[in-house]
Formats: C-alpha cells, structure tokens, sequence
C-alpha cells in the first residue's frame, strides 16, 4: 500500500520529528511520547488513494459517520434558491481521514467562507453557528452544496477549489484539521442511500444513485 500524506501535514510532521530527534537524547519518555506524536500527525493527515466509481452515482465527501439526514433549505439562506435539499451531515473523528473530496462531477459557482464558533461538530445546530466553508457547484441541471465545519478541536478549514473551476468526481477538494463535520445537500428528487449512522468512506461509499444504475462496478483510482 502506497503511504501518502496531505500537504497541510507535511509541516505538522517534521517539525514534530525535529523536535523528537532533539529531545530523546536528553528525555526518553518524553521523547517516546514525541515520537508517537509524530506518527499519529502522519496517521491524521494521511491520503489514501480511493477506488472512485465512475457511473453517475454521487459519493461521500469525507469519511466519517452519518449522523442527520433531513429536509433543509439551502446552507445560504440565498432567497433566489427556494428549493429544498436533502443534507446529509457526516462527522469525522480525530481518527478518520479527513481529506474532503468532489462528490460529483460539477462547476464550481461559489465559496463562501463564514467565521463562527468551534461547538461540537456532532450537534446539528454547528451548520449554523460554527466557522464553515460552504460550496455551491452544479452537476448538469442541478445544485449542490458542500458545507466543510470546523469542529470542537478544528481550526482550519483548506479549501483547494476556485469559481468556475471543473471538478471530477472523486478529486480532492481540501482538508479540514482536527476533527470536523461535512454537509452535503442534494436536490431533494434524489434518493438518498446510506442511513443515520453508517460509516461511509469519502469518494467510495455511493449516497445516490439518481440514475438507478444497476451494475456499478467501474472504477478509478484517485
């Protein structure tokens, strides 16, 4: 297995090694406690490559488990969209990957970065009130919207895309650090297929099959 690591960890990662190599001479425990340290800022920032189908199924942003599926209005609050979406909101723990990534092959129409609170990720009420990162972005007709939370521990929300910018399926989106929560809106035409508390894996776990695909065996490797 390729061991891979998101680039917003490589500086977390060998400042921790530095200062492991400097201390254990001097303190073993202490030094010992560092180097576990070390290898868990590598395990927490870790990219596994993802077998992403390629039919038009849409797939989980991020690792994680599902905690809310319901009606809601668009993250926005925008007046000129009425429509309703399904969310889904997946929280991840301090040990899941938390590399975000395209659910669906889409054009990105905006970004908006709001600051806010650091509650806990797992209440309902952090996709109003917590520091997030919300992306709207339509795949053919429709629109969709991913809202990256930051969490009790989060403090930083990396978003890699830009406006009008073409993303496959399955690509890396950006990152949030430390513990966080991912929403993802839907049109709500589209049957939702995984269930309150389901793990899912980012870019694999199918949420929608809008097509109703029946043999979804192809597959790419991001």
């Amino acid at each position: 297995m390729q061991l891979r690591i998101h680039n917003e960890g490589w500086v977390y990662f060998v400042i921790s090694c530095l200062i492991t190599i400097i201390v254990i001479p001097f303190y073993t425990i202490i030094g010992i406690f560092l180097a576990i340290l070390s290898a868990y800022i590598f395990y927490f920032f870790r990219d596994p490559i993802r077998s992403v189908p390629i039919d038009e199924v849409v797939v989980s942003p991020a690792d994680g488990v599902v905690t809310y599926i319901g009606s809601e209005k668009n993250p926005l609050e925008d007046n000129k969209d009425q429509n309703s979406y399904t969310k889904v909101s997946i929280f991840l723990s301090i040990f899941d990957v938390h590399v975000n990534r395209m659910p669906i092959k889409g054009s990105i129409n905006s970004i908006h970065y709001i600051p806010g609170k650091f509650i806990n990720a797992t209440l309902d009420k952090s996709s109003k009130e917590n520091e997030r990162n919300i992306i709207t972005f339509k795949s053919d007709k429709d629109n969709f919207y991913i809202v990256q939370i930051a969490g009790l521990i989060a403090r930083r929300i990396v978003c890699n895309l830009k406006v009008n910018q073409e993303v496959e399926k399955g690509n890396r989106i950006g990152i949030i650090k430390f513990g966080s929560r991912v929403d993802l809106y839907l049109p709500e035409n589209y049957a939702i297929l995984v269930a309150k508390g389901q793990r899912v894996v980012g870019g694999e776990t199918i949420i929608s099959n809008p097509k109703n695909i029946l043999n979804i065996n192809n597959a790419k490797l991001i």
